[in-house]
């Protein structure tokens, strides 16, 4: 036993929590802050109403208040029509809608003459969009950006319909009429608020996050059956021996090229992988999870856990045991934090934003996501999802071939090596006790 017994695990397990914390706690954290390109819209239908005898657009006046107060680095304005707001929000390119109604400027007409006149009133309403279907804390980050900025606003109208009602008071005939202190509440606070999911999920949609969930078990499926396929392969193959509780099996190597021994793993995942994602499907049906497309989504499912599952397997067959650290890091370490299921990317630190550009983990929550809440379309992220799905299959292809080709080519077979304990092709099986010496 020397010393690198110990330094060695040590050292590596030291980076790996390093890598683990900045991932999983930068991701996490300080999401107000690391907000950036946040993507609303903004629709204005005010179409205009007399105010003092003027003519006025009191819903330009907020639209303009509301493009000057955003700061343009961390929201992303789109000042658009209700039905270019309903195609962005259908096709998740927004996360949410602020809507100024077209009776906005004549509602606050009749709420400064309702100030002095005796009659029913009601407040104009400027509602606010969410996209569930998106995520759901981007509906939290949605909710306390609109509210903040439309309480500013709220706020300047207020205080401009009191000066209003106020000066026209001041300059009628006869004695000044006293504005009550109800009606003088109402018009400091004259713009109702109102909070409306567009297009609400049912319940077995979790919130969105089934979407994020059924995207884990699909990665996972892909990556811990390479795993479980890679070993117990070997195992058969007798490239590794089998340990069950104090037994130690080990059969006679069968000598079969690298190469070959790649493309039994991959006819293996291959095979498993339409039963792994008929299993998940037929779950989903039970718990009743919203399911509008489900062969779509069986046939997606499969694809993602081949392309998982090929590539982790072309990444052992490539690095051997340090292969499973790189797997860990690209599918799960890097993958989870920059999948943008849970917090969006534009909430997190920009360096975990620019993962998803290339993270399996990402690339098949859009698909997920875009099959179960918004009708498969290819705007939404599934074009995105099935293309960079495909991408990485190919990836994973060529790296497996070219990397166990090119290892057979040069002679470098699996057998014993001087120092090493790899097994001799041809030794005969061995089974009995784990020695302890």
């Amino acid at each position: 036993m020397t010393v690198r017994t110990f330094t060695a695990p040590i050292a590596v397990l030291t980076v790996f929590a390093a890598l683990l914390g900045t991932m999983y706690l930068g991701y996490a954290s300080n999401t107000e802050k690391n907000l950036h390109d946040f993507p609303i819209a903004l629709v204005n239908q005010d179409v205009g109403d007399t105010l003092d005898g003027k003519p006025a657009n009191v819903g330009a006046q907020v639209t303009d208040a509301l493009v000057a107060g955003m700061p343009a680095d961390k929201i992303d304005l789109h000042v658009v029509g209700i039905a270019e707001a309903r195609k962005q929000l259908q096709q998740g390119e927004v996360y949410g809608a602020i809507v100024i109604p077209s009776d906005f400027t004549k509602r606050l007409a009749i709420l400064g003459t309702g100030a002095v006149v005796p009659g029913q009133i009601e407040r104009p309403v400027i509602t606010i969009n969410t996209n569930p279907r998106i995520g759901p804390y981007t509906t939290g980050i949605m909710q306390r950006i609109a509210d903040r900025a439309l309480s500013q606003v709220d706020e300047t109208v207020g205080k401009n319909l009191t000066d209003q009602v106020n000066s026209a008071l001041a300059a009628g005939p006869g004695t000044p009429v006293e504005v009550s202190g109800a009606a003088r509440l109402m018009l400091a606070d004259p713009v109702q608020i109102v909070t409306a999911p567009y297009r609400p999920m049912d319940d077995g949609a979790g919130q969105g996050l089934v979407a994020f969930f059924y995207t884990l078990i699909l990665l996972l499926a892909g990556f811990t059956g390479a795993m479980i396929i890679h070993t117990l392969v070997d195992s058969v193959l007798g490239f590794t021996p089998t340990e069950y509780g104090p037994w130690f099996v080990h059969p006679p190597a069968t000598g079969i090229s690298r190469l070959r021994t790649l493309l039994v793993k991959w006819a293996v995942i291959v095979t498993a992988a339409p039963i792994l994602s008929g299993i998940f499907l037929a779950v989903a049906a039970v718990l009743r999870v919203p399911l509008d497309s489900p062969l779509l989504l069986w046939l997606y499912g499969t694809l993602a856990i081949v392309a998982v599952g090929v590539t982790a397997l072309a990444v052992l067959a490539t690095f051997g045991t340090a292969g499973l650290l790189v797997n860990l890091i690209l599918f799960v370490v890097l993958g989870l934090p920059s999948s943008a299921a849970t917090v969006p990317l534009e909430a997190t630190p920009a360096y975990i934003a620019k993962l998803a550009a290339f993270e399996p983990m990402h690339q098949i929550y859009l698909a997920v996501r875009a099959i179960l809440f918004f009708d498969a379309r290819a705007e939404a992220g599934f074009g995105a999802g099935l293309w960079m799905t495909l991408l990485g299959l190919g990836i994973g292809l060529v790296l497996g071939v070219t990397a166990t080709y090119a290892y057979d080519r040069r002679g470098l077979h699996r057998a014993t090596v001087p120092g090493g304990s790899a097994p001799v092709v041809g030794a005969p099986a061995v089974a009995g006790w784990v020695g302890t010496g």
